[in-house]
């Protein structure tokens, strides 16, 4: 489940400079989550991103941890 959520979130350095986004488009990981932490909800970032799925929240999530959790290991 995880490998699939991930293979959502892309690099390229021709969209915004190679920072982590969803699905090619011009949003970022960080920008989602950035919303997350300001308590705005899942359904109002999907009304915000009409492009967006659930699981493209779910997939930045996962990412979020994943990096975090490489952090960790190599500390």
């Amino acid at each position: 489940m995880e490998t699939t959520l991930l293979n959502r979130i892309t690099n390229n350095p021709a969209i915004l400079t190679g920072k982590p986004v969803i699905r090619g488009m011009r949003i970022s990981v960080e920008q989602i989550l950035k919303m997350l932490a300001r308590g705005i909800s899942h359904e109002d970032i999907l009304e915000e991103f009409p492009l967006l799925e659930d699981d493209d929240i779910k997939a930045c999530l996962v990412y979020a941890a994943n990096m975090i959790s490489h952090d960790v290991e190599r500390a």
